[in-house]
């Protein structure tokens, strides 16, 4: 045989020997198959995709009082006439509310606070401050802030619209009450002394007025 020849049964050995291997490797393929599908890629990126579910419960509701009680519903009737209120900023401006009365009353500034106050708590707040300044007592007290809050009981009358909230407050503060010379009669200036009170606000839904007024207290 030529030269010529012998290269070129040379090459066809090496083609059949590789078309072998790649079979034995790949396999083979028969009948019809789907391409690949395209994988969807979604529009959002950075976080999975969240369902919203209609007509859950109200978190700002349930955060605060047992689903389905008496509470709950009553603070939904307030919603339905009054749409923006919110039990949360609701409990936030109550927050702000007991550090202001407290001290107001502590120092007997009750003009400063009148408008926060029904007229039966006010009035028994003058005769509180009146019997202090007859017996020539001063009190000096430094709010430390509120501990702990929360949402007790809720009642709303859907036929007048009135709504009461009451909350537990657990304050700390210093007091010590002192007599015309000065001298101290109660408390101390530098222990922290824990307070416990329930209070309740009470405000007509959709009035035009947006203050919560104070009925009661119970410490």
């Amino acid at each position: 045989m030529n030269s010529p020849l012998i290269q070129l049964l040379v090459l066809a050995g090496i083609a059949v020997f590789l078309i072998l291997r790649l079979k034995n490797v790949l396999g083979t393929r028969e009948g019809f198959e789907q391409p690949p599908a395209p994988q969807k890629t979604s529009d959002r990126v950075g976080g999975p995709n969240l369902e919203v579910i209609e007509g859950g419960p109200d978190l700002d509701i349930t955060d605060h009082v047992e689903e389905d009680s008496d509470a709950a519903k009553a603070l939904a009737g307030m919603k339905r006439v009054e749409p923006s209120f919110n039990v949360a900023d609701f409990l936030q401006g109550a927050r702000g509310a007991f550090e202001m009365i407290v001290m107001g009353y502590e120092a007997g500034e009750l003009s400063d606070i009148q408008t926060f106050l029904s007229e039966e708590i006010y009035e028994s707040f003058v005769d509180g401050v009146a019997a202090r300044e007859d017996q020539g007592l001063s009190i000096e007290a430094e709010f430390i802030g509120v501990r702990e809050l929360k949402l007790l009981d809720a009642t709303f009358n859907e036929d007048t619209n009135e709504a009461e909230l009451s909350i537990r407050f657990v304050a700390e503060l210093t007091s010590v009450v002192r007599d015309q010379g000065g001298d101290v009669v109660e408390g101390s200036p530098t222990e922290v002394k824990r307070q416990k009170d329930t209070w309740s606000f009470a405000r007509t839904m959709g009035a035009d007025d947006p203050n919560w007024l104070l009925v009661s207290t119970d410490g």
